[in-house]
């Protein structure tokens, strides 16, 4: 079988490492390729039978959306969730609509567009302000934390004039943040131990959250992981359980992380990623399933024996 790993058109330095690590794993069981996503995908992409889509740009409003799509049109099998799980979880206001229809906790929330005013509202502050369709931690600050009217409409206008799109306001839950990983297996929806991210050691005035500069700046080495997570036996058994509900609410598919903040014993979904990146040493995500006994090429294998098993190949 021909498995071609379709991967941007600018890489950075962690998705060139993710691109190494994962054509190097499937190249244990298959014959693969690169393709990457540009003017002659469609083209080249015809030369085999499976994508394994790491894709994640593609445009602003509908980046992530776009392989899959176009994938799907074409009838070529592919790993991941669809275009339409995809355009869910990039916008977050329509991620936290659907889990507050199912009747799955996540932090109070309203929408502030651009051009608009701040609206009344009875949400109790701290409140947090983030861009809409943003990722891995962009937009997110200091600054983003608010206690008053004032700052919360500061921060809206930043995210408008920054990002140009929508601003997403919800209360933020100071408690613990957890990150969940699950894989799709023959007849189970495999959990993996779950990962505390614990900010405490965090140097005194910067923020106890996965900000950009926290995330992306040299902070994150203040960071500790536990693995598994310092979680009661049954509070682990309601994020696992809701976890599973998630992902089948959503339409996730093959592998999913979910990111979940615990105060007084209820749970918080925060965000959802529906395509998690892959690169060694970095994504919570291999972390959890090392956890679990899976080595690296062992997760990406299975990866796309789930994808086969749902196509029949």
């Amino acid at each position: 079988m021909k498995v071609a790993v379709v991967i941007d058109e600018v890489l950075d330095g962690n998705k060139k490492k993710m691109l190494s690590s994962v054509r190097e794993a499937l190249s244990k069981e298959y014959e693969v390729g690169v393709v990457k996503f540009n003017e002659n995908f469609m083209k080249e992409i015809k030369n085999y039978d499976l994508a394994f889509n790491m894709s994640t740009s593609g445009g602003k409003d509908t980046r992530q959306l776009h392989v899959p799509a176009i994938l799907d049109l074409m009838g070529i099998p592919y790993t991941g969730a669809p275009a339409s799980t995809h355009a869910l979880c990039m916008d977050k206001f329509f991620t936290k609509s659907i889990l507050s229809k199912y009747g799955i906790s996540t932090p109070e929330f309203f929408v502030v567009h651009p051009f608009e005013n701040v609206p009344d509202h009875d949400l109790e502050y701290p409140l947090i302000v983030k861009p809409v369709r943003e990722g891995s931690s962009k937009g997110l600050r200091k600054e983003s934390v608010v206690n008053d009217r004032e700052s919360l409409e500061r921060a809206v206008r930043w995210i408008h004039k920054n990002f140009n799109e929508a601003a997403l306001v919800e209360e933020f839950i100071e408690g613990r943040e957890v990150t969940i990983g699950l894989l799709e297996e023959e007849n189970n929806l495999r959990v993996f131990p779950i990962i505390e991210i614990d900010f405490s050691s965090l140097p005194e005035g910067i923020e106890k959250f996965y900000s950009d500069r926290v995330k992306n700046q040299g902070y994150d080495r203040y960071v500790t992981y536990h693995i598994p997570a310092r979680l009661s036996e049954s509070m682990e058994n309601k994020l696992k359980d809701m976890a599973r509900r998630v992902f089948k609410v959503l339409g996730l598919r093959d592998y999913a992380r979910m990111d979940v903040r615990i105060k007084d014993d209820k749970y918080y979904v925060l965000d959802v990623n529906s395509l998690p990146l892959l690169v060694p040493g970095y994504s919570d995500i291999l972390k959890m399933a090392e956890a679990d006994g899976l080595s690296y090429d062992d997760l990406v294998l299975k990866i796309v024996k789930s994808a086969r098993r749902r196509y029949g190949i």
